[in-house]
C-alpha cells in the first residue's frame, strides 16, 4: 500500500531507495539475506545462542545461592529466564528467519522491538520499566551471535541506495553512519536545528526530522521517495509517481552541476561588495568537500566530534595530527577551530557530571574550565598545529568576563608549557568568541576589547532567547529566526563589530539558508560560514544581490514588531 508521511525537512534534495530500519538498542546489528539453503543453519545458530544465554543465567543463579541478596537477585534472573522463553522473542525470531531469510541478529532485534512496544502499553509504571530487562536479555543473545558470526553476508544490493529510518539518532550516531553512505535520513524526533539535523545536513543528503511514527509505519526494504525540501516521504510509490520524482531528481542534479561553474569566481554582490564564505566541518576528512566548494577558509571546525563514539579521550598527539592535517590541506587559508562544545545532545564520557537541563548546564567553555587538564591538552594541540597554517581559536558559549579571562589565562599557560619544553607553536594565534547567549550579545563591546574576532552562533542564540529546546519537535514550530528580538540582537552585534573594526561572522544554520542571505547582507554581515554543500547555493544568491536595494527593506524589518509583516518584508527582499 502506498501512503505519505510528513515531517520537517532538515536537508533538501530527493532520494529514492529502500528503507533500512535502525534498531535503537543495537545500532551496529548487521542485516543481510540468508540463502534458502542456509536458513536451517541460521535457525540452529539462533537456538544455540539462546541455549548459551540460558546456561549463563543458570551459572549466575548457582553462584549467587549463598549471597545475602539471593532472593532479589534470583527474581531478577527468573525474569530474564521468562523473557528468554517468551515465544514473542524466540519462536517469533525463528519464524522471522524462515519467512524473510534474514540473519539471526536482525530477527531477534526486530522481535525485541515487538516486546518493547507491548511493555510500553502496560499501565503499571514498575512493570513498564521492565523493558530494560528485555534489552539486556537481547543484548546477551546478540553478544553470543556476534561473537560467532557464522554466515558471512554478501555485499548489499542496496549499497548507496539505502534510506536510514530511525526513531532517534544522536549526533554521534549520525557520524557513525557517515561511512555507510546512506541516500537519506528519516528520524522520528528532533527539530530542524537539533545537532542531529545539523550533522545530517553536513552529509549533503536529503534528511527529514520530527516524523513522529516513521520507524513504526515503515517496514524494512520498503521502497521510499524522500523529498527533503518538502519534508515528505512517499512509501511504496506507484510507477507514475516514481517516474515523476526521478525527473525531479535529475533536474536537481543538473542544477547542482551548473552551480559548480561559479566555484572559482570572487564572491561579490552586484554593487561590488566583497563577501567571504567559509565552511563548517566536523572531521579532518571533510576538507576535501571544502576545497570542492570553493570556500576561502574554514569558519568552524567542530572539534568535539573527535571526542564522540569512543570510550577514551583523544590525546594531544591525536588532536595535533587532526588539526595540523586540516591546516596543511587548506594551504594557508584560515582555519577556525572551536574548542570542544560538548554537552546538551552530544553524549560524552568526560568526568562525572550530570544535569537536569543539559542545554543550560555544564557544557562548552563551562565544562572546559572545570576539566582544565583536558582543556590544556586541546589548547596545546591547537597551538602546536598553528605552525602549519593560519589557525584561529574560537571559544564557545562565552557569557561573562570571568569565563573569558580564565580562558585567556589557560591559553597563556598552554603557551608557557610549550615554551618550557622547547616545542614550537604559532606566536600570533587569533582568539575569537562565540556570541550565542543573549547576555553575550547584549554586552558584546566587553568581549571585543579582548578578542580578535567574533562568530555568531544563531542556533543557540535563538534557542536561548526564545526559550525553545531546538531538539524538541513539540516546540519546533516556535523556533523563529525572524522574531523581532533575534533580528535586533543580530543587528546590534554586527553593527557593534563593524563599528569597532572587529571581524564578525555567522556560523549558525541561517548562514547556509538562502532565505536569510539578503537579510544578513542588509544587517551588515560580510562573512558567512556554512556546510560545504550549502556554499554554492548561497554564493549564487549573493552574486544576484544589490545592497542599495536591500538596505531599506532590512531597516523596515528591524523596526517592525509584527511577525506577519516581517515575513512579508522578507518575501519582498527575496523577490
Amino acid at each position: 500500500m502506498s501512503f505519505i508521511l510528513h515531517g520537517v525537512g532538515a536537508s533538501e534534495g530527493i532520494a529514492i531507495g529502500h528503507a533500512h530500519l535502525a534498531s535503537p538498542a543495537a545500532l551496529d546489528v548487521p542485516h543481510y539475506l540468508i540463502p534458502k539453503t542456509q536458513i536451517d543453519k541460521e535457525i540452529v545458530r539462533l537456538n544455540n545462542a539462546f541455549t548459551i544465554v540460558r546456561k549463563e543465567l543458570e551459572k549466575l543463579q548457582s553462584t549467587a545461592n549463598q549471597g545475602p541478596t539471593f532472593a532479589e537477585f534470583n527474581a531478577f534472573l527468573e525474569l530474564h529466564h521468562m523473557i528468554l522463553d517468551d515465544p514473542t522473542l524466540g519462536l517469533a525470531a525463528v519464524d522471522c528467519i524462515a519467512q524473510t531469510q534474514c540473519n539471526a541478529e536482525w530477527a531477534v532485534t526486530q522481535q525485541m522491538e515487538v516486546l518493547l512496544a507491548q511493555f510500553e502499553e502496560i499501565e503499571d509504571a514498575y512493570l513498564r520499566e521492565r523493558k530494560t530487562d528485555v534489552i539486556q536479555v537481547v543484548e546477551r543473545v546478540l553478544k553470543v551471535l556476534l561473537g560467532h558470526p557464522g554466515y558471512i553476508p554478501p555485499p548489499s544490493k542496496h549499497d548507496g541506495n539505502s534510506i536510514l529510518v530511525a526513531h532517534d539518532l544522536s549526533p554521534a550516531d549520525v557520524m557513525q553512519y557517515k561511512q555507510h553512505q546512506f541516500a537519506a535520513f528519516l528520524i522520528d524526533l528532533g527539530g530542524i536545528t537539533s545537532h542531529t539535523a545539523i550533522v545530517a545536513r553536513s552529509l549533503n543528503i536529503p534528511s527529514i526530522v520530527a516524523m513522529q511514527h516513521a520507524r513504526q509505519l515503515i517496514y524494512n526494504n520498503d521502497n521510499l521517495i524522500v523529498d527533503g525540501g518538502q519534508g515528505i516521504v512517499i512509501i511504496n510509490p506507484d510507477k507514475y509517481i516514481l517516474t515523476e520524482y526521478r525527473l525531479k531528481q535529475n533536474q536537481l542534479d543538473l542544477e547542482k552541476r551548473k552551480l559548480k561553474r561559479i566555484r572559482s569566481i570572487p564572491t561579490k554582490t552586484l554593487d561590488g561588495t566583497l563577501i567571504e564564505i567559509h565552511a563548517n566541518i566536523e572531521l579532518p576528512q571533510d576538507v576535501e568537500q571544502v576545497k570542492e566548494s570553493g570556500a576561502t577558509g574554514i569558519g568552524l571546525f567542530r572539534s568535539e566530534f573527535l571526542f564522540l563514539n569512543r570510550d577514551d579521550l583523544p590525546d594531544e598527539e591525536e588532536q595535533y595530527d587532526a588539526y595540523s592535517s586540516v591546516a596543511q590541506n587548506m594551504r594557508g587559508l584560515p582555519v577556525t577551530i572551536r574548542t570542544f562544545d560538548l554537552g546538551a545532545d552530544k553524549n560524552h564520557k568526560i568526568g562525572n557530571h550530570s544535569t537536569v537541563n543539559p542545554a543550560l548546564g555544564l557544557r562548552a567553555i563551562r565544562l572546559s574550565l572545570v576539566e582544565q587538564a583536558m582543556f590544556l591538552t586541546q589548547l596545546r594541540a591547537i597551538l602546536r598545529a598553528s605552525v602549519h597554517g593560519e589557525i584561529r581559536i574560537l571559544i564557545p558559549m562565552l557569557c561573562n568576563d570571568y569565563e573569558l579571562n580564565q580562558t585567556l589565562q589557560l591559553i597563556e599557560r598552554a603557551k608557557q608549557s610549550l615554551s618550557d619544553n622547547n616545542v614550537p607553536f604559532g606566536q600570533k594565534v587569533k582568539i575569537g568568541g562565540m556570541i550565542e547567549i543573549p547576555a553575550a550579545a547584549l554586552s558584546v563591546e566587553m568581549f571585543m576589547r579582548k578578542l580578535d574576532f567574533l562568530s555568531i552562533g544563531t542556533n543557540d542564540l535563538i534557542q536561548y532567547t526564545l526559550a525553545i529546546d531546538r531538539a524538541d519537535d513539540a516546540v519546533a514550530h516556535l523556533y523563529d529566526p525572524l522574531h523581532p528580538s533575534i533580528l535586533w540582537l543580530l543587528a546590534h552585534v554586527i553593527h557593534a563589530a563593524n563599528r569597532a573594526g572587529t571581524p564578525v561572522s555567522v556560523c549558525g544554520e541561517i548562514a547556509g539558508d538562502i532565505r536569510y542571505t539578503r537579510l544578513l547582507l542588509g544587517l551588515g554581515l560580510r562573512q558567512f560560514s556554512m556546510y560545504p554543500a550549502q556554499i554554492l547555493t548561497v554564493k549564487q544568491e549573493i552574486l544576484k544581490s544589490y545592497l542599495p536595494n536591500i538596505l531599506p527593506t532590512t531597516q523596515k524589518m528591524l523596526k517592525s514588531e509584527e511577525a506577519e509583516k516581517i515575513h512579508g518584508l522578507l518575501a519582498k527582499l527575496n523577490s
